[in-house]
């Protein structure tokens, strides 16, 4: 992101014609080290001769993350006349007139006092990245906008300052400060939070465990899905990475032919798809020189009316060769889970052409293959 200088920022400093980058820092609560890390990046990068200064930072009275500010410089705060009261807020002008290489920006979901420029902190920081400076900023879990009604549900606190998920989906780069429950409510315990005599009230509601451990579940899959989302993007526009695609999710695909059994083993496909909360795909392939007859198509098509019952997707394929088109699929749609019969075939065409399964397990990697038996399928 940076190439490092010795020398110092000055009037001459031309910066080139693009957009900061921005990098976020996300936790599962207040007190997970999103801001101190924040400021240890900050910290190594002056070393190395970036031009680093903190926009805005809140430190919640916490002495370790004002320790580790020291040493940064800090742009003073703009002061707003609010009602007869003077309130301060982050001075977005300044730091377009400073033109800083980086800018610390602290609490991205926050809502600006009224008679700010902006509404939100994430607008000025917007400002801040198109005038070409890049940012660092923080923000927790609960403060994602399609997440709200869900942290309402799970800890029973109504988040009223929220940003939208799209400053995830376009920042450069989104980073997880994670810790387990056990570690946050030390540190609560310890005043490193917030102050003592607010310990066990915020024990006792938003920072309860079960409330802890789902946010944490949260903040992890948003990343896992921001992650999984690029890679997605990178691979249909045709991007060369160095390493293969791995699907975090789980993906399931049940093979179905013109058996019988094909639809008990949707059924299967579906439950194993509905334990894993995963995506859900049957794919027929057949011969391009065989006709089906009008049996076996009202069979098909029952398959198919079955498998979009349970919200999946049918796909067919035309291909001599069965096992060359699964394998196909399964990597163009990121499979991590096969369903398929046990073998119709007589022992006699087994010794002469082999398993579908064996083809499968011999050309596929780090895929699971479930091979149901007939007597398991109508017991199902």
């Amino acid at each position: 992101m940076y190439q490092s200088s010795n020398s110092s920022p000055d009037s001459s400093y031309i910066r080139p014609a693009r957009r900061g980058k921005h990098k976020i820092f996300i936790g599962m609560a207040p007190g997970v080290g999103k801001t101190y890390r924040m400021l240890e990046e900050g910290h190594r990068l002056r070393q190395e001769g970036i031009d680093v200064v903190i926009g805005l930072l809140e430190t919640h009275n916490r002495q370790e993350t004002a320790q580790q500010a020291e040493g940064l410089e800090m742009l003073p705060r703009q002061q707003i006349n609010c009602s007869g009261t003077i309130l301060s807020e982050m001075d977005t002008d300044a730091i377009v007139d400073r033109q800083p290489q980086l800018v610390l920006i602290d609490e991205l979901a926050h809502t600006n006092i009224p008679g700010s420029q902006r509404e939100k902190r994430y607008q000025d920081v917007e400002v801040v990245l198109a005038a070409g400076i890049d940012v660092y900023s923080t923000v927790n879990v609960q403060h994602l906008e399609s997440l709200n009604d869900l942290v309402a549900r799970i800890t029973g606190v109504v988040v009223r300052e929220r940003l939208p998920d799209r400053l995830l989906e376009e920042a450069d780069q989104v980073v997880v400060i994670d810790v387990t429950p056990e570690t946050l409510e030390d540190r609560l315990k310890s005043g490193k939070v917030y102050a003592l005599e607010k310990v066990d009230q915020s024990l006792q509601n938003f920072f309860q465990r079960r409330n802890l451990i789902a946010l944490r579940e949260l903040a992890l899959r948003e990343v896992a899905d921001n992650i999984e989302e690029n890679a997605l993007e990178q691979a249909s526009n045709g991007t060369k990475t160095d390493a293969p695609f791995c699907s975090i999710h789980e993906r399931v695909l049940v093979c179905v032919s013109t058996y019988p059994n094909a639809i008990q083993l949707i059924r299967r496909g579906a439950r194993i798809a509905g334990y894993m909360h995963a995506p859900f795909y049957c794919l027929f392939v057949d011969a391009p020189d065989r006709f089906l007859t009008k049996v076996e198509s009202l069979h098909i098509e029952t398959c198919e009316r079955l498998c979009k019952e349970f919200g999946g997707e049918f796909i067919r394929a035309t291909n001599h060769d069965k096992a060359k088109a699964i394998v196909e699929v399964a990597k163009n749609y990121y499979i991590a889970q096969i369903v398929i019969g046990e073998s119709q075939r007589s022992r006699w065409k087994l010794m002469l052409h082999g398993s579908l399964t064996h083809k499968l397990l011999r050309s596929l990697k780090n895929i699971d293959v479930h091979i149901i038996a007939t007597d398991k399928m109508n017991s199902a």
